[in-house]
């Protein structure tokens, strides 16, 4: 569930378009996605927290939470527990 709705909102934040239907839990992320830079994961944190009701801190974030789409949404899934 978490995995389709953050995939969503990657391919929408970073308009990837129909690229973004290719992407699979095992997807790299961070390095490997060119729209992926700074600017990109704070509207991106931003996103994912108006959508899920979640509050993420600086803290929180991490190289190895947007190292893959699966990774990022498991951070999302435990966020929202």
């Amino acid at each position: 569930m978490y995995l389709e709705q953050v995939k969503t909102i990657l391919g929408e934040v970073l308009n990837l378009g129909p690229a973004a239907n290719a992407l699979t839990a095992d997807s790299p992320l961070l390095g490997s996605l060119p729209e992926l830079d700074s600017m990109a994961v704070v509207s991106l944190i931003g996103a994912l927290e108006e959508h899920f009701g979640i509050a993420i801190d600086d803290d929180d974030i991490s190289a190895s939470t947007f190292s893959t789409l699966g990774s990022l949404a498991a951070f999302v899934e435990q966020k929202a527990a």
